[in-house]
């Protein structure tokens, strides 16, 4: 394994001016030095991350940072600007830029090691040797850690601070303070403290030397009877990649701790993972802090308890304020409410995530888990059709007449399965929509609302309202203060007769006859599509295809498609072949693209490129997204454009599908198949045509030359 940073990997005189220049300065030395295989890939995960939140820290630091399958090993690049580079820091630019790259899956071992960078960039002396060293060499040495005499700090003290032995307190104003030699060596080898601290990291000797073996669990330090008991804190620290700001935070919070004559125990959930806090701490613990921008795992522990819940950004920036709050909270006795355990879908759920986005995951979770039963029911219905034919629908129950040498025995076999299968379409949909919200309490109301939703007609949509409801019941019901001693039969009895009570009560009585006349309303209408209506329809649901690639609205144009063919009709079927056939469009067009042009694309683009023929062939959208990821502004559009075309023609031409999945290869089961492929050659014709101009059109970016005529392998910068 090779060093983290070398004298390579460090730049003094960073003249980028923006941070994605910046960015892009520091991750070409990574590639240079064959750490990272793809830099335009790399870039695409880096802006991905800083998407999500700034890096930019208080103190005049930048700390972009990525987990990527580009990067072959962990590894640490560093640039020190001039002018400052605004990362979005509250107090201005930053001047020292660290580039964290971390493989896919990277090592706990390593990523511990860079969590120890983050705690190091919270001591103002490492930084203050970090803006006075001259050398890269020294720099690296420095940063790594090496040798206590290892670092390079060339300013000398100010005389007047060297007489008094006083140093000036700095400011957001004022130039921040030069470090001497002595400081740099201090930097180097952390002081000792006179008690053990209380992290859930253990401290390494240098900044970026070996680690010491973690400890089982944070252990709850034995009581003193000299001397009342301090105020104790436990705290949650988490950042959505989990390698710098969660132990940035976690450190800020332990010196402000320190500082207020409080004792703080951080668990930080990191790329590592965690170790838990000693059960009997938090138990003991006066207050809780949690600072994170990802749902706290466990959270539960926590219930009860005095607590300040924020985003990390809170912990690195304003502890004392946090433990303030905290301490105040406890002494008027508040506490938290009773905590449950997340919903499935909210456990990655970043903590500002808003009730529209919620809503979106809960309906994808339902989705999700009912598109194997659309896949399997279908095809096997689907195949019956193409052996028995469209009659084979009323055929006697296989059960009671079967007879192994006819062929239509087997395909009454076949649609009976499929039927099956497609039934508990809905009765999962709504079930599923439940247990996203709820957890496993919700799937009892959620699947019963569902066959509720069958039985009287309300179909696809109705199945849908009651996953939402049975959800919103059981979570109403978890809120409820309940004696302990009923709490054991709380998720096996009480929630499961309640909630299912109440949904079919709500289905039954009160909304489902209006769902169910709503449903019959939407098949009328799709059973009379013709015309210009129908060629509408076809571009809206040909978008709605290619604008995510297999995101939400991709899903729901899949689903809305799916749920006619419970109760198909001439109508629905042409909406699930034109959905289809859009879906098809978008790698199919990318991987033509990189035949006809791969010197537009990046050498991975390419070979990307080669399994999009396969995964456009079988329905699977999502074969474009590598594409889409690296240039969103010229892939999506492009593959948008195709796919209404397709959409439009595909219900021009009265093309009709009674498989929810499988590509070409149900291409025999299309009604007008020579049309239907003539469409979907059109609409990736059309994307193809698309992509490859507005690549074409691109300026390369300074320092990189535009493509030479021949296919080579050097790779294409993108710019979006």
């Amino acid at each position: 394994m090779s060093e983290l940073i070398t004298a390579e990997l460090v730049d003094l005189d960073l003249s980028a001016e923006t941070k994605e220049a910046a960015a892009r300065s520091l991750a070409e030395r990574m590639a240079a030095s064959g750490r990272v295989t793809d830099l335009e890939g790399f870039l695409a995960d880096i802006a991905a991350r800083e998407a999500q939140m700034p890096t930019g820290l208080d103190g005049g630091i930048g700390i972009p940072h990525c987990r990527s399958e580009h990067v072959t090993e962990p590894t640490l690049a560093f640039g020190r600007s001039a002018s400052g580079i605004d990362f979005g820091a509250p107090d201005g630019p930053a001047d020292l830029i660290f580039l964290i790259a971390a493989p896919a899956g990277g090592d706990a071992d390593h990523l511990s090691i860079l969590s120890t960078l983050a705690r190091h960039l919270m001591d103002e002396t490492f930084t203050g040797a970090l803006r006075s060293a001259t050398a890269p060499e020294r720099t690296a040495a420095l940063i790594r850690g090496d040798e206590p005499g290892a670092a390079e700090a060339d300013a000398e003290p100010e005389p007047a601070a060297a007489e008094s032995g006083t140093e000036p307190e700095p400011s957001a104003q004022a130039p921040r303070p030069a470090a001497t030699d002595q400081d740099a060596q201090r930097a180097a080898v952390p002081k000792p403290t006179a008690s053990p601290e209380p992290t859930a990291v253990p401290k390494s000797t240098t900044p970026l030397g070996p680690t010491a073996e973690p400890a089982p669990s944070i252990a709850t330090p034995a009581p003193s009877s000299a001397t009342p008991a301090p105020f104790r804190i436990v705290a949650i620290t988490s950042c959505p990649t989990g390698i710098a700001h969660t132990y940035m935070a976690a450190e800020s919070l332990e010196k402000a701790g320190q500082a207020a004559g409080v004792e703080v125990f951080v668990e930080t959930q990191g790329s590592a993972g965690f170790q838990r806090l000693d059960p009997q701490l938090i138990a003991d613990a006066d207050g809780v802090i949690l600072a994170h921008d990802v749902e706290v795992r466990e959270k539960e522990r926590f219930a009860g308890k005095p607590t300040v819940d924020v985003g990390v950004k809170a912990g690195i920036n304003r502890p004392a304020e946090l433990i303030a709050e905290v301490r105040e909270k406890a002494a008027h006795g508040e506490t938290s409410a009773p905590a449950r355990a997340a919903a499935p879908m909210d456990k990655g759920a970043d903590a500002g995530d808003n009730f529209a986005t919620r809503l979106r995951k809960w309906l994808m979770t339902g989705v999700s888990y009912m598109v194997p039963f659309v896949a399997a029911g279908g095809l096997l219905i689907a195949l019956a059709f193409a052996i028995g034919g469209y009659t084979i629908n009323k055929a006697p129950s296989v059960a009671e007449h079967f007879l192994w040498t006819e062929s239509a025995s087997w395909a009454a076999l076949l649609f009976q399965i499929g039927s099956v299968a497609f039934g508990f379409l809905v009765p999962v949909l709504a079930g599923f929509i439940a247990y996203g919200m709820a957890d496993r309490p919700g799937l009892v109301p959620g699947f019963v609302g569902g066959a509720i939703a069958l039985t009287i007609n309300a179909g696809f949509l109705g199945g849908l309202i009651a996953g939402l409801i049975a959800g919103a019941v059981v979570m109403a019901i978890q809120r409820v203060r309940i004696p302990p001693v009923l709490r054991g039969i709380m998720p096996v009895v009480v929630i499961p007769l309640i909630s299912s009570a109440i949904v079919g009560f709500l289905m039954f009585l009160v909304i489902g006859k209006p769902i169910a006349a709503l449903q019959k309303g939407l098949t009328d209408w799709l059973s009379g599509l013709t015309g210009a209506n129908a060629i509408i329809l076809g571009v809206i649901l040909g978008l709605m295809m290619c604008f995510d690639l297999g995101g939400p609205l991709n899903k729901v144009a899949y689903a809305f498609a799916v749920g006619g063919l419970a109760n198909p009709n001439e109508g629905s079927l042409k909406v699930m072949a034109a959905v289809m056939a859009a879906g098809m469009v978008p790698p199919l067009a990318m991987a033509l693209a990189t035949t006809v042009r791969g010197r537009l694309f990046t050498k991975a683009e390419r070979e990307n490129g080669k399994a999009a023929w396969v995964l456009g062939a079988s329905f699977i959208t999502e074969g474009a997204i590598p594409f889409a990821a690296a240039d969103p502004l010229r892939v999506i559009p492009s593959a948008m454009a195709g796919g209404a075309v397709t959409g439009a023609l595909s219900m021009a031409f009265g093309c009709t599908l009674r498989a929810p999945h499988g590509g070409i290869f149900v291409v025999p089961l299309i009604g007008q198949p020579f049309l239907y492929l003539l469409a979907i050659a059109a609409g990736v014709g059309v994307s193809t045509a698309l992509v490859i101009l507005l690549k074409g059109l691109r300026k390369p970016s300074p320092g990189h030359p535009a493509p030479a005529p021949s296919d080579d392998e050097s790779a294409v910068t993108v710019v979006a």
